[in-house]
């Protein structure tokens, strides 16, 4: 199958990279380091005029109706800025699972707030006790017993946990289950948590391509600057072949990427495989990358100075978020060994000669 985007998807691409080359800079991601809440309500709210909160909520609620096909060139760029605002759960999990639950006042109710930046939600992970964005969102979207409920932040005692990343907030959450909060039981509530945890770990997955890109990015420039017996070290094999080995890897990684994009969006019986071997892929890329990045930086590059510990936070935490790598190669090795998971062979049948 050939996949190739639409002129209006590289177009959307385009505008968002434009918009977070000139609102989120390095020193907009910095100073929200050393704010409060490491959010910013003034960004969050011009990120929703282009539009970016609503595009997988239907257009009757005042979104773009749009798929993840469309977003996950967006998650690229938020990945490449390096920006940790609530896109993953706010707009690209917890939009279309309040769109697809059967509550239909809970949709009315979110789903336009969401799309105008008034709402961000938070999503208990089912990979992990740590939620993000606890103490700024409006509501809470989490799992008690057999039942998946939407609970207003209010209600939800939040306590604080430690992050190696200042742009990270988590908390372990409990709240009192209420009947007037559920949104689904049983198999439909497994169900939506499932494309849950699978949309998450692909939007991870796209923007640790971004991440994982703009490293490679940082250290050409550094290499070729930095100069040891009167060349550019860019120009050793040593450095030069790591670096090209990232390439091929991120370029290999993008492959799964976009294809667990698309069996998202249409939601194929193979979507969970093909997610977790995005994450996969995409995971071991970024996380070469700020290892080989670190070490042709050298010294320089643990400072806290250098920009370069920006990226390889966000390929740490996104590593961890959604089912670390550990998690997925655990699901891919049981779908591919005990049949729990359809797989795909592309029409490859081994010999049983």
């Amino acid at each position: 199958m050939e996949f190739n985007f639409t002129e209006d998807q590289i177009l959307l691409r385009e505008t968002v990279r434009d918009f977070l080359t000139g609102e989120c800079s390095l020193d907009h991601v910095r100073a929200l380091w050393e704010s409060e809440s490491a959010r910013s309500p003034e960004f969050w709210q011009k990120f929703s005029e282009i539009g970016v909160p609503g595009l997988l909520i239907p257009e009757a609620f005042g979104g773009l109706g749009m798929t993840e096909i469309d977003f996950v060139g967006v998650m690229v760029e938020v990945g490449r800025a390096a920006l940790a605002e609530p896109v993953v759960s706010t707009a690209f999990v917890a939009a279309p699972l309040i769109r697809d639950c059967e509550d239909k006042a809970l949709a009315a109710l979110w789903l336009p707030k969401i799309a105008t930046g008034e709402a961000i939600v938070a999503v208990a992970q089912p990979t992990s006790p740590l939620v993000g964005d606890v103490h700024i969102a409006d509501l809470v979207i989490a799992r008690s017993g057999d039942s998946l409920y939407a609970i207003p932040a209010s209600e939800v005692t939040a306590t604080a946990q430690r992050s190696n990343d200042p742009s990270q907030k988590l908390s372990t959450i409990e709240f009192t289950p209420s009947s007037e909060w559920k949104i689904a039981s049983g198999e439909a509530a497994d169900r939506l948590e499932a494309m849950a945890l699978d949309r998450g770990a692909l939007a991870c997955a796209a923007q640790q391509l971004g991440a994982c890109d703009q490293l490679i990015t940082m250290s050409v420039e550094y290499t070729s600057q930095r100069k040891q017996f009167g060349v550019p070290i860019g120009s050793f094999q040593a450095v030069k072949h790591q670096v090209a080995n990232l390439k091929v890897a991120l370029e290999y990684a993008r492959s799964h990427v976009e294809r667990a994009a698309h069996s998202v969006a249409i939601d194929a019986p193979t979507r969970s495989v093909d997610v977790s071997m995005a994450k996969i892929s995409a995971g071991e890329a970024a996380l070469k990358a700020a290892e080989t990045s670190l070490q042709v930086h050298g010294a320089i590059g643990y400072t806290w100075e250098q920009d370069l510990h920006v990226w390889m936070r966000r390929a740490w935490t996104l590593d961890l978020a959604w089912g670390e790598t550990a998690w997925h190669r655990a699901r891919l090795s049981s779908a591919l060994f005990e049949d729990t998971l359809p797989t795909e062979n592309f029409g490859y049948v081994p010999s049983l000669a």
